[in-house]
């Protein structure tokens, strides 16, 4: 969120503009009924929602729901590392792109610190998370020269480090192409200094290939969306704070799924609408930009703030 077009007079959304917790769990259940098994609260930052752990505690409590998960800039981890897994949070992930500070900075718009990040990372496996995922975005020529540095601080640990591509999300991060540092030079990187090999693909809706260290301490992961699409395998879709869903990540529009259920929809209605939108959607946004066929000037995609990773 650019701190020159998101500045302190910015409007945001009115609170009564966002979905509540009655509502949110109210749509978790019927996503559920049509056979979803994995809920992930993300943001933006999730920890700044209000008793984000009574949010928890009931999506938890919904029969069907396998995994539930967190995705966190990992700031606020120390305050809520505890109630977070007393309220049923499964898993969490930390978003964490390098260790270096100044870098770090630059790369958060000078909020937060690496510090508090490692530290929320250390509570939260004190509470019980013993297997943290920790997401890396790499830049090149940004903080591609500090992947060796997560490698080296994670290796070992029971938690594992996942690089991903820098991708043209949203319309704010002004990406170009030869940013991108492919996962094939992360990976051969890696495995100069530590020898990897590869055991978890992409199939099965799975986002990120899964290597582990031949010498068995620990694994990594790579999400190539960038020059190794999976649009194909893809099975997610994203409900956004005020009631949109999109089917998506690079979506240019979603559907308005908290406008109908305020005017009075059945659970049956909304249940019918989420299943026609999901069979006809024909989202594959990342194959058609490694195939060289998207455009110098798309439409506006929807930022990566308001529908997580």
């Amino acid at each position: 969120m650019p701190s020159e077009k998101y500045h302190h007079a910015y409007e945001f959304l009115n609170k009564n503009q966002w979905l509540n917790f009655e509502e949110i769990v109210r749509l978790a259940r019927i996503f559920v009924g049509l056979g979803v098994s994995k809920l992930r609260l993300t943001g933006g930052e999730p920890l700044l929602r209000p008793e984000l752990d009574t949010l928890i505690r009931q999506l938890s409590a919904i029969p069907g729901v396998e995994d539930l998960a967190l995705t966190t800039n990992g700031s606020m981890l120390v305050q809520w590392a505890e109630r977070l897994k007393t309220a049923g949070l499964h898993r969490l992930t930390v978003s964490l792109d390098t260790l270096d500070e100044s870098i770090f900075h630059q790369m958060s718009g000078e909020k937060g610190s690496v510090k508090d990040v490692l530290e929320g990372i250390r509570v939260a496996e004190a509470a019980g998370f013993d297997s943290i995922k920790i997401n890396a975005v790499i830049q090149r020529g940004v903080n591609d020269h500090t992947i060796l540095d997560l490698v080296k601080h994670f290796r070992g640990t029971s938690h594992s480090v996942r690089f991903i591509e820098y991708m043209d999300v949203g319309n704010q991060n002004h990406w170009e192409k030869p940013q991108v540092v492919p996962s094939s030079e992360i990976i051969s990187l890696i495995d100069a200094e530590f020898p990897i090999e590869r055991i978890q693909g992409t199939q099965g809706g799975d986002t990120s290939e899964v290597y582990r260290f031949k010498d068995g301490k620990s694994e990594v992961g790579f999400i190539s969306s960038v020059t190794k699409a999976f649009c194909g395998t893809c099975n997610r879709l994203r409900l956004s704070a005020d009631g949109k869903m999109y089917t998506c990540l690079f979506a240019t529009h979603g559907t308005d799924l908290g406008a109908h259920l305020r005017s009075g929809a059945t659970d049956e209605l909304l249940a019918h609408l989420i299943r026609v939108i999901w069979m006809k959607r024909e989202d594959r946004y990342s194959e058609i930009r490694s195939e060289g066929r998207h455009h110098s000037h798309p439409s506006p995609k929807i930022e990566m703030y308001q529908i997580g990773g």
